[in-house]
């Protein structure tokens, strides 16, 4: 693919999903702790999200940081915006803001902090769902 293709990809990836998360890894096998909390977040909400592993092509992070001006992953998009990286998503889910902008119920306060999921390895051979 081409790097026009693949940014193509991501903007309809944004568009045709109310809420998309960009990260290192999946939310079943997070591969940095960074991820793994922006997904338990959305996890313990309970919504339904698209995810999309950034780590296969060096090209899908450096198209999306290119089409969303933020540098860092993850990146969650709710309704075509982006909300931003892994502290915003953190402090919003503390708060409620999260649920609240997802239509979700907040956990109650003993259930506030999301369940984080084992950072896992990478397996060496890394499919590319671009092509």
């Amino acid at each position: 693919m081409t790097n026009d293709e693949i940014r193509g990809f991501i903007d309809n990836a944004i568009k045709e999903n109310s809420v998309m998360l960009f990260m290192k890894g999946t939310p079943n096998q997070p591969a940095c702790g960074f991820s793994a909390r922006t997904a338990g977040a959305l996890n313990a909400l309970g919504v339904q999200y698209a995810a999309l592993d950034i780590l296969p092509d060096p090209r899908i992070r450096e198209e999306l940081s290119g089409l969303s001006g933020w540098p860092t992953i993850p990146q969650l998009f709710v309704d075509g915006e982006l909300v931003g990286g892994s502290d915003i998503v953190m402090e919003m889910f503390e708060s409620g803001e999260l649920a609240n902008l997802l239509g979700a119920e907040q956990p109650e306060a003993e259930d506030v902090e999301p369940e984080p999921q084992p950072v896992q390895q990478r397996p060496l051979g890394l499919e590319n769902r671009l092509q």
